[in-house]
């Protein structure tokens, strides 16, 4: 496995592959892996002759009195589990290799980085695409694999890659939850052992609200339902619940009539969790 630290080392490395013909698939992470990053890793390994993964906490998308300072790291760990899956190569730059002192460009989507959870978090859905084309003109993939657990993220970069013509396809891959159903997360870690409990509340509630959408609930009675349904835990805090169109994040009323997704941020402590599902109406 190449371990590249520099944009000079990662453009050579795929160059030589690409003389040959060969396929690339990326997988973009921040890093303290988990098997949902993993079985990223695979899907992209599938898809293309040659796989590469990214580690950097981007700090553009982090905004004040977040978690960048804290946020976990363990980079010997997380390239021992990448050789582990057989990845061709990983992009291991510095905050200084990946963005210079004069720099003052940015790459935004308006129409979709200040709602939902990016009006939860102003900025943060610029520094992503911000941070994800610069990895796309870097690493120049064939293929990238995203989470459906960040939709918005995935979202967002699909329109991206469209209105910008980038030439590569993007992959969605589901949720992968713990055996409880909590959706894998680094930040799960930090979730004291009754938050750590408490927190599949999150599933449950997204389970209620695939139940009252097949059996005809309007938008208003679901919400209502999740929201009951997440104060259930003491401890969490309903920063965001949101049903929006599946496919454009436009809002949603009245009697659901088409494929749409629910969009869950829920506060335990000093942690942010987020969860989503995609449910349809009754036939």
């Amino acid at each position: 496995m190449i371990i590249c630290r520099t944009k000079a080392e990662m453009r050579k490395t795929v160059q030589s592959w690409k003389r040959t013909g060969e396929t690339v698939s990326l997988v973009p992470t921040m890093g303290y892996l988990h098997e949902g990053h993993l079985s990223l890793v695979r899907t992209a390994a599938q898809r293309a002759d040659r796989a590469v993964a990214s580690i950097f906490v981007n700090p553009t998308q982090f905004g004040p009195g977040e978690d960048l300072s804290s946020y976990p790291r363990d980079e010997k760990r997380d390239l021992d589990l990448l050789a582990a899956e057989g990845v061709h190569a990983v992009f291991l730059p510095s905050v200084e290799e990946m963005y210079t002192t004069a720099g003052d460009t940015h790459v935004e989507v308006p129409s979709l980085s200040g709602i939902l959870q990016g009006a939860l978090r102003p900025g943060h859905f610029r520094g992503v695409s911000t941070v994800v084309t610069k990895l796309f003109n870097i690493v120049t993939p064939d293929f990238a694999v995203f989470g459906e657990k960040d939709y918005q993220q995935l979202t967002l970069i699909r329109q991206m890659v469209r209105d910008l013509d980038m030439p590569l396809e993007i992959i969605a891959h589901p949720t992968v939850r713990e055996a409880d159903g909590l959706a894998m997360s680094s930040r799960n870690v930090r979730l004291s052992p009754d938050q750590r409990a408490e927190a599949v509340v999150l599933n449950l509630a997204l389970g209620r609200a695939e139940t009252l959408a097949a059996s005809g609930a309007t938008v208003q009675e679901i919400e209502t339902a999740l929201r009951s349904c997440l104060t259930e835990a003491p401890s969490a805090e309903v920063k965001s619940v949101d049903i929006r169109d599946a496919e454009t994040l436009a809002e949603c009323s009245g009697p659901l009539d088409r494929s749409s997704v629910v969009l869950l941020a829920v506060r335990f402590g000093t942690v942010l969790l987020i969860d989503q599902r995609v449910i349809a109406p009754q036939n």
